[in-house]
């Protein structure tokens, strides 16, 4: 059975890795003011940020799709661990030992299927990249020097050699403690007659990582004629590896590409190698599959969707490259940065370019790209005869849905323009209606919601995405109304106490459950005092993990983590704010309690006993009495 986490060990993992430097591995994220920080969130689809993180509360919230939680809440959710896995991950990273209970810990038995399966990973990649330097590894090596690349690329890439043999690689894992389910499990190994044997053997290896640097499966090159394989052989579907979810060389791609708001995506290893060694430092590429929507939400997050971004795919100048530029097209309006074509002359890829011209015909390449949109425009037109009515006719009616599909109004106006120069129509006019048309039916047929046919439907299905998941908000019970003066103050004092606790303390441990007419606040309030009161706050540093901890379910929770991420609204957050929210709350409290006085008198009437009469009388003018003093003299009357 495997050993629990020994607490101490738990509690000293979550303060050692900063959230912000966790999170900032899979997003680029900006100021958000006071002290918080926001950027486009990895649980939704979105264009505007609104996922939010507060370093100094260790908690991220998404105000979109309303997740949230701390830092191993979300290694949990993005990398979907489990909680052993979570911890062991990250307290490998802060350099801590943890120490198991039930029975000690056992290494290899007692750690999550994905840590053994990125172990397995990360002790494959060192013995492939210690095969690269053998014999047999020389057929490796001359590939290598043939593209241009060096031993210190090799190294930089993690590139690696697959011996030839049935299973070198099965045997030392074996030796290292792995057991054949878990090989096999991992892609590593496949099963053979008698048992596992090697997946890749003499071939060429590249390690591919996930955006956090792990190793999670391997791109390998053929170099015999004798191999029968494809020429390129990967890693196959696994609990690790999902092709359509990683971008190879992203891991080290991944800051300049934040930095500089520029992708360039290219369409294999060796390119991927050839840009970066021509100083352009933000190529990556996918791993046997088309550029698709994941890939773009990978993107995205670390572009940010601002209005400087670029994303410049480079493709083979034939056919089928030009076909993958189109194709490409379809996912442009899926993010807002600006997407550009690479095609070199003469239909060399960034690795072939390098050798015969150099680094900076790579790096001139990238900086010569053309729009995406003019590029189809003139792929299109240049497959038709435009010196003819017919052919003019027929390269309108093909190229005009490209443009009609535009979405921004005046860039769409300016490529008809484009469009009528580039098939030499005289009439401007013409097109520009004739594209507004189409951009016209388009738009009827999302509002009808049939999607039309052809691209039309998957784009125009993209902007409900957002919305979508806004839902979970749903089963909170009564809906929050913000607009409610009372509500609004209710937040705002929940705020105060789960962000800056001692503004509202020891005032706020008086109030009771029934001073927050919201329902969802009152139970926020229910918790803070089961985990002790604000009053804790001031002594203990784990105050805010208490009142997650005190929480009935996981929709109370996320509250608590919406609430205490959110921005409080004022300029100067101090004792006065503070003490302003104190009073509105209790105010508001106060006068309800008048009403349902002055309620039961009415009901009471003259014929009431008169001790109880005047008991009633009593509590309404004690009431009033407050009411007035808080009225007059603010928080130093509570």
């Amino acid at each position: 059975m495997a050993g629990r986490i020994n607490d101490d060990d738990v509690k000293a993992v979550r303060d050692a890795v900063p959230i912000d430097a966790v999170v900032s591995e899979y997003l680029q994220l900006r100021n958000a003011g006071g002290g918080n920080l926001k950027g486009l969130c990895p649980f939704h689809d979105e264009k505007s940020p609104s996922f939010h993180v507060s370093p100094s509360k260790g908690l991220y919230h998404c105000f979109g799709c309303q997740e949230g939680g701390d830092t191993v809440d979300f290694v949990m959710k993005v990398d979907h661990l489990s909680f052993t896995e979570t911890i062991e991950r990250l307290a490998a990273q802060a350099g801590i030992t943890l120490r198991y209970e039930e029975g000690g810990y056992t290494p290899g038995r007692q750690q999550g299927e994905r840590t053994r399966l990125v172990e397995a990973h990360k002790v494959a990649a060192q013995f492939y990249a210690e095969q690269l330097d053998g014999a047999e590894a020389e057929i490796g090596r001359a590939f290598l020097a043939g593209r241009g690349f060096d031993q210190a690329a090799a190294r930089h890439f993690g590139v690696g050699y697959s011996p030839a043999g049935w299973d070198h690689l099965t045997r030392f894992l074996r030796g290292r403690g792995f057991t054949d389910k878990e090989l096999t499990l991992s892609g590593l190994s496949q099963d053979g007659r008698r048992g596992p044997i090697d997946r890749f053997r003499g071939r060429l290896m590249w390690p591919i990582r996930d955006i956090t640097g792990d190793v999670v499966g391997f791109g390998a090159r053929k170099l015999r004629d004798d191999d029968n394989g494809p020429k390129y052989l990967n890693t196959p579907e696994t609990p690790i590896y999902r092709k359509s979810h990683v971008l190879y060389g992203i891991d080290l791609a991944k800051k300049d590409i934040a930095k500089g708001n520029r992708a360039v995506v290219v369409e294999g290893y060796t390119d991927v190698m050839a840009c970066h060694m021509a100083g352009v430092t933000t190529a990556i590429a996918t791993c046997g599959t088309a550029f698709g929507g994941e890939h773009v939400k990978i993107l995205r997050r670390l572009l940010m969707d601002n209005s400087r971004a670029k994303v410049i795919f480079t493709f083979d100048g034939d056919a089928a490259g030009q076909r993958a530029a189109l194709r490409a097209f379809e996912d442009d309006q899926k993010f807002a940065a600006h997407t550009n074509i690479a095609v070199s002359p003469g239909g060399m890829d960034p690795c072939d370019l390098r050798l015969d011209k150099g680094d900076d015909a790579v790096r001139q390449l990238i900086e010569e790209s053309t729009p995406l949109f003019e590029f189809a425009l003139r792929s299109v037109v240049a497959r038709h005869d435009v010196d003819t009515p017919e052919g003019q006719a027929a390269a309108l009616e093909e190229a005009a849905p490209i443009v009609a599909h535009i979405k921004d109004s005046s860039i769409r106006h300016q490529y008809a323009v484009r469009l009528a120069g580039l098939l030499g129509i005289l009439d401007t006019q013409f097109v520009v209606m004739r594209v507004g048309q189409l951009a016209r039916w388009a738009r009827e047929r999302d509002a009808r919601g049939d999607g039309g046919r052809g691209r039309t439907a998957p784009r125009a299905a993209a902007p409900a995405q957002p919305a979508g998941p806004a839902a979970p908000a749903g089963p909170r019970g009564p809906a929050l109304n913000l607009r409610s003066p009372a509500h609004r103050t209710e937040r705002e004092l929940l705020k105060l106490a789960l962000q800056r606790p001692e503004l509202v303390a020891p005032a706020f441990d008086a109030y009771g459950e029934d001073e927050f007419t919201a329902p969802p606040y009152a139970v926020v309030r229910r918790a803070i005092e089961q985990a002790g009161g604000v009053a804790l706050a001031l002594t203990d540093s784990d105050y805010l993990t208490r009142v997650r901890d005190a929480a009935p379910d996981d929709t109370v929770r996320s509250m608590i983590t919406e609430l205490a991420v959110e921005a409080i609204h004022a300029k100067t957050v101090d004792e006065v704010y503070a003490g302003q929210q104190l009073v509105q709350v209790r105010l508001r409290a106060v006068e309800r309690r008048v009403r349902e006085v002055q309620g039961s008198l009415v009901r009471l009437g003259a014929q009431s006993a008169p001790d109880h009469l005047a008991a009633v009388q009593n509590e309404l003018w004690v009431l009033q009495q407050y009411g007035k003093a808080l009225q007059e003299r603010g928080a130093a009357a509570l």
